[in-house]
């Protein structure tokens, strides 16, 4: 009776542990737990640890963790490229050592035999191409193109030099540090593809996701029918309400049912398990690139834009408030002059403070969605009118 709630505790720990990883500095998470728990898990253990390891090694030992930091993060490596792999060559042969002798069962065909082998070689492939394929690199050949393909906003991006490629760097162009170059409508550097996310491999990153987000819903699924098939099969339900004598209801059966498929089908309950947290994850990451995708719009563009509303907002208030300033004290030197007011009137009397000026987000690139979502599927420097725009 103990095991299944072990298992609900387990997951639930390892779902917020996940959660909070992955998705603690989104706005939503901001003051709570999960923030924190994010802050721990990304820089607070993180120092804990150099501080653990200079304390028992000495500096020596703490400087060679610090540079197996530098060639994780700021150089461009394999690694986790190689546990991407890992997982999921992992993850599928247990699947098919573990459960494909259940396939075909009472609700699963053998087709799906078949049909999973299809799902994830399509996953291998659009990671190979978004893993391997050109960003957008700009280089002094075709930078004269992405200049006149983008044209400056002047609020977020503006004419400047790129000080390492010593060239103009284009509009929605952003050097990358790990990469060492510049890439044409960046949107971030991708670890797990070890290369930039930028105007040419953006579909394949974003078809990537949804893929993935598929195939993780998809295998939870079948593996949930085949546990459900098996409870058919062996008429557990029957044999615990007719043998045993238990109640036919969801409270009366559900401890029973629960304890003997972690008896029987374990494996099969933490992988879909694993699966539908995975798949959850995957979908949020899923809606958030299709948003920016339909809003022409970019990760590091979004950032940009934080930053600018941001401290606008902080430009506007300071303004707002040396106006009311002034104002006070303009009606405090008129007031002086005139005949004392009343106290019921001065008591009832609230200044007036001059309102802030709204910032306005104004995207010049979102053409449409229809016309967004055509740029990211045909990139503008696969197409015709790209090549002829040096010479314009």
């Amino acid at each position: 009776m103990d095991v299944p709630w072990l298992l609900v505790v387990h997951g639930s720990v390892t779902a917020l542990v996940v959660v909070s990883f992955l998705c603690g500095q989104w706005p939503i998470f901001e003051g709570t737990f999960v923030q924190s728990i994010n802050h721990f898990l990304t820089s607070g253990a993180y120092r804990h640890f150099l501080r653990l390891v200079q304390a028992t090694c000495g500096t020596g030992a703490r400087d060679l963790v610090l540079g197996v930091e530098q060639y994780c993060c700021d150089r461009p490596n394999p690694i986790l490229q190689v546990f991407y792999v890992a997982i999921i060559g992992g993850t599928y042969i247990i699947i098919v050592q573990t459960s494909f002798k259940y396939i075909p069962g009472y609700y699963v065909s053998v087709l799906h035999r078949y049909l999973s082998i299809v799902a994830v070689a399509i996953g291998a492939v659009l990671f190979v191409l978004t893993s391997f394929s050109d960003p957008g690199t700009v280089t002094s050949e075709n930078v004269s193109q992405y200049l006149s393909a983008y044209p400056f906003d002047n609020i977020i991006f503006v004419e400047k030099e790129c000080s390492t490629c010593k060239f103009t760097r284009p509009a929605r162009a952003k050097h990358c540090r790990i990469c060492d170059r510049c890439v044409a409508r960046f949107d971030h550097h991708c670890g797990w593809m070890n290369n930039c996310i930028g105007e040419k491999n953006t579909r394949y990153f974003v078809a990537f996701l949804v893929w993935h987000f598929l195939l993780c819903a998809y295998g939870a699924f079948i593996l949930g029918l085949i546990v459900a098939g098996e409870l058919k099969d062996k008429k557990v339900v029957y044999i615990l309400t007719v043998y045993y004598g238990i109640e036919n209801s969801f409270s009366g059966l559900f401890p029973h049912v629960a304890q003997w498929l972690l008896a029987v089908h374990n494996t099969q309950i933490l992988l879909t398990v694993f699966l539908g947290i995975i798949a959850l994850l995957l979908g949020g990451f899923c809606a958030y690139h299709i948003h920016l995708c339909l809003a022409n719009t970019t990760t590091n563009e979004t950032f940009k834009w934080q930053d600018y509303i941001f401290w606008m907002k902080k430009e506007n208030a300071a303004k707002a408030s040396a106006a009311a300033l002034k104002a006070s004290v303009s009606t405090v030197s008129g007031e002086e002059r005139k005949s004392p007011a009343s106290k019921w009137n001065t008591f009832f009397s609230r200044p007036r403070t001059p309102a802030e000026e709204p910032v306005v987000k104004n995207n010049i690139y979102d053409m449409g969605m229809i016309r967004n979502l055509c740029e990211v599927i045909v990139p503008l420097s696969e197409r015709r009118s790209f090549s002829r725009k040096k010479s314009d």
